[in-house]
């Protein structure tokens, strides 16, 4: 508790401070839980060279179920999971923790085994998927490979959620093409599907969320964002920390390297209703149990929060 709450509730006694605060609470506008998260291979793979495809071990679906019952989302964007039965076997372990999700999307690219989903406490209004987008390097034609899950969720009869999940090539060295050169080209066709958006609908409030497997310097990244000079259509990258006031999301063991690797970025006319003093990156001891990456969570307000708030 905060040293002002613990000081009312000494000078207001027990009964009036929770009462006082029951007030407050109800007086706020309802916050929204939106989640991110890399699930790291919730799917059926070759794990060990030369063995048979097996499912995530077992201890590992239940540990993201246990971190995701905490989190308790209301919208949950996904990461690395595989099918339609691979996404229903999560929703339903998540339903059987508390957490009911009724509401799913499941998108894909050009890789056929990790694919991008979401899943909602509240209906899906519209659905656009990008599936099938492809770029050039030199006399090569290259697939997005896991393309971008677009889906509008209604918040309010009067407040439109657009969100864009993404999963941009990894760092990985491929034989293919440069990695580096293979995201940024992937981040163009997500600027360019973002502008497509504000084309149609000036307004917009836009949340393009997931694992961009870039640091905040990468040209991806400020491809991604659009001009700072270009007001109306630029993303915000909003900056999460944990309760330690860290930021990275993503580590690699191999090398006990911490890095910032996921990332939420919010359209102009959606950024005042981001809580961002609610908002953080979510610490749990054993999160690597779970996967390789840290769960981002956004509080997200359907009236704008003021400035006396934030």
């Amino acid at each position: 508790m905060q040293p002002l709450l613990h000081f009312t509730r000494r000078v207001l006694g027990p009964a009036v401070f929770f009462a006082f605060a029951a007030l407050l609470s109800a007086a706020e506008p309802q916050r929204l839980t939106f989640c991110s998260y890399n699930l790291k291979n919730w799917l059926t793979m070759e794990r060990s060279v030369g063995k048979p495809p097996t499912p995530k071990p077992e201890a590992e679906r239940a540990q993201v179920v246990k971190m995701l019952a905490a989190i308790h989302p209301d919208i949950l964007g996904i990461c690395e999971i595989g099918t339609a039965d691979d996404l229903a076997e999560l929703q339903q372990r998540l339903q059987a923790a508390g957490v009911d999700l009724p509401y799913t999307e499941l998108a894909h690219g050009g890789d056929p085994s990790r694919r991008l989903a979401l899943l909602s406490r509240l209906p899906i209004k519209t659905r656009n998927p990008q599936t099938t987008l492809t770029y050039q390097i030199g006399a090569q034609t290259l697939p997005f490979q896991r393309g971008i899950l677009d889906v509008t969720i209604a918040l309010t009869p009067t407040f439109d959620l657009h969100l864009l999940g993404v999963h941009l090539k990894s760092m990985r060295t491929v034989s293919e093409a440069d990695q580096a050169e293979m995201r940024r080209n992937e981040a163009r066709l997500l600027r360019l599907h973002i502008d497509s958006i504000f084309a149609k609908e000036p307004a917009a409030s836009i949340l393009a969320y997931g694992d961009f497997n870039a640091h905040r310097n990468d040209p991806s990244l400020s491809e991604i964002m659009g001009s700072p000079r270009s007001a109306e259509t630029s993303l915000t990258d909003i900056l999460l920390r944990d309760e330690n006031g860290e930021v990275w999301t993503h580590f690699w063991d191999a090398t006990d390297i911490y890095s910032r690797l996921d990332y939420c970025f919010t359209s102009r006319l959606l950024r005042p209703h981001i809580d961002t003093r609610s908002s953080f990156v979510h610490a749990d001891r054993d999160f690597y149990k779970a996967s390789d990456h840290r769960p981002l969570i956004l509080k997200i307000s359907p009236e704008p929060i003021t400035k006396a708030r934030k």
